[in-house]
């Protein structure tokens, strides 16, 4: 299936979960905040929430600094 992830269109497994997705950019699962279709997923919901087929997904990391 294809999603956009922060704009850019991806192809991902079929019925990949939020952790899955997550592991298949390389990004590490801590220190980063998702939305799904302009939803935020709660962490707690990373390890069940199906990414849909063509959903727009937004990845943001979390930076130090001052």
């Amino acid at each position: 299936m294809y999603v956009r992830v922060n704009g850019t269109e991806r192809e991902v497994p079929d019925g990949a979960t939020v952790t899955e997705l997550l592991v298949v950019l390389g990004v590490p699962a801590k220190g980063v905040a998702v939305a799904v279709d302009g939803h935020v997923v709660a962490r707690t919901e990373h390890d069940t929430r199906v990414v849909p087929d063509d959903a727009d997904v937004e990845v943001l990391t979390a930076v130090q600094g001052g």
